[in-house]
């Protein structure tokens, strides 16, 4: 049985009693030196008043079992509240001697709602792509990757229409779909035309534009625009806002008829199981509202679930605001080649090999920086060549670095093992994980000096153990989130 976060948080809960929910994941690195889980003091006051935490619920947590929950090691009383920390080596033993089970998504009981990943960054040309808008492009990209990876049904919009827009993605080793036909618009437009307010005098509309649609009532409307701009008035319909309505129509009345034809397996298949996903930027955020309410007004069948990821500024360091998504691409490209030439002593820009993993590794810096910072915070980029070392610890170019210093030590194990100078991994199961006793034995150990075939020294045995705790750590730590 897999151990999970969501499993051990609920049976937390159910531990303090009757209530909302109180416990919480610990994340940062200082915090995790002492506890895996907190029930903050606050919270805790609130539920049994000034009192403290009865003992036996105490008792009660520190014996917790059941599918899913992680061993508990302590639960004491802190300033900040009451403090749990897990039984981390029976944590990485559980989770290290079952891997596969982690790495493979879970299946869910029924098919879950379908999604329209929306991202309108992607309407518009490379060039005049800004970074807060190449930060929304990342970011759906990785939502779409992680849906599809839980076989959640998505849809991509817009289909893109620069004909430079596929080509900037590819060096991004960004999946998205390319135009085919425009949507048809004329319905849009025929109800839109019916609910336009009548000019006000002396106002001139812009070139293109139908007119203005009142969209007072449905921001009023409590309930189904909760999170919307109260000052959201009025909307001035165009023909590109029919065009961008008519696409994320298109792609919804497309899965109704999928499923009218059976090819959907949603039992309540159509518009109310489909949910729309608008991952914009914050200077996009306040127009994207207006799409929103406007779909409803024009289209009595537009889904009533449209969620906004709205992805935060981005702001850069020593350098102007004007630096576009390309620049940005290619001024890490270039320090990857820098940094490359100054470690190993000669330029290696005409060997094609080389040059795709600056490619790669150029795109794993720029995706590292973007995506480590939660969406909806402001991301701070730093542009100096520093900030792609190898001795850091946040960019891609560390990660990456690291990935081949492993894959240099695992096959350099191979080939040792092929000349008899060390014994081979014995199967998971024969390992004895309770010699890791302390936690740093986990963290740092290191592999001890040759061993002969077949023996059974304890320093062996803990070699043993912790090689194959380091070959499969960094999959835990990214599966579970118990490790620090």
């Amino acid at each position: 049985m897999r151990l999970g976060v969501e499993e051990t948080l609920g049976a937390l809960n159910a531990a303090l009693g009757p209530g909302g929910p109180v416990w919480f994941k610990e994340t940062r690195a200082r915090h995790l030196r002492v506890r895996d889980f907190l029930a903050p003091r606050r919270a805790l006051q609130a539920r049994f008043g000034d009192d403290q935490v009865p003992e036996r619920v105490v008792h009660a947590i520190v014996g917790l079992q059941g599918p899913g929950v992680a061993p508990v090691l302590s639960c004491a009383p802190t300033p900040a509240g009451l403090a749990l920390q897990l039984r981390r080596s029976a944590v990485f033993e559980r989770v290290l001697g079952a891997v596969a089970a982690y790495a493979a998504p879970t299946v869910p009981a029924a098919p879950g709602p379908r999604v329209v990943l929306h991202c309108p960054a992607l309407r518009g040309s490379p060039c005049a792509l800004r970074l807060s808008q190449l930060r929304a492009v990342l970011v759906a990209d990785h939502l779409a990757r992680a849906l599809h990876a839980h076989r959640v049904s998505v849809r991509l919009v817009p289909a893109v229409r620069d004909p430079h827009m596929p080509t900037f993605l590819q060096q991004l080793r960004v999946d998205w779909p390319a135009a085919s036909e425009r949507a048809a618009t004329e319905a849009l437009r025929s109800r839109a035309l019916a609910e336009l307010t009548p000019a006000r005098n002396a106002e001139a509309l812009p070139s293109g534009a139908l007119g203005r649609v009142c969209l007072k009532e449905l921001v009023d409307e409590r309930g189904r625009t909760t999170g919307y701009d109260p000052n959201l008035d009025s909307c001035l319909v165009t023909e590109d806002l029919l065009a961008v309505l008519a696409e994320l129509q298109q792609a919804v009345q497309d899965w109704a008829e999928d499923s009218s034809l059976g090819l959907a397996a949603a039992p309540d298949a159509g518009t109310d199981s489909c949910m729309v996903v608008h991952v914009v930027s914050c200077e996009e955020d306040f127009q994207q509202q207006k799409l929103d309410l406007l779909w409803w007004k024009l289209d009595d069948q537009a889904p009533l679930r449209q969620k906004h990821l709205v992805c935060g500024p981005v702001k850069v360091a020593g350098a102007p605001g004007t630096l576009t998504a390309p620049e940005y691409y290619e001024l890490r490209h270039a320090q990857v080649c820098k940094a490359s030439a100054l470690k190993h002593g000669r330029d290696l820009a005409q060997d094609p090999a080389w040059m795709e993993i600056f490619r790669v590794l150029s795109v794993a810096t720029i995706k590292f920086e973007m995506l480590s910072t939660a969406p909806q915070s402001q991301l701070l980029l730093a542009l100096a060549d520093s900030s792609i070392s190898t001795k850091g610890t946040k960019s891609g170019t560390f990660v990456m670095y690291n990935c081949a210093r492993l894959a240099t030590l695992f096959e350099s194990y191979k080939c040792s093992v092929e000349q008899g100078l060390y014994p081979t991994f014995p199967p998971v199961s024969s390992l004895d994980f309770s010699l890791l006793h302390d936690e740093t034995c986990w963290a740092t150990q290191q592999p001890c000096p040759a061993q002969p075939q077949g023996s059974t020294s304890l320093h062996a045995q803990r070699w043993c153990a912790s090689s194959w705790y380091s070959s499969a750590w960094i999959s835990a730590h990214t599966i579970t989130g118990y490790t620090s």
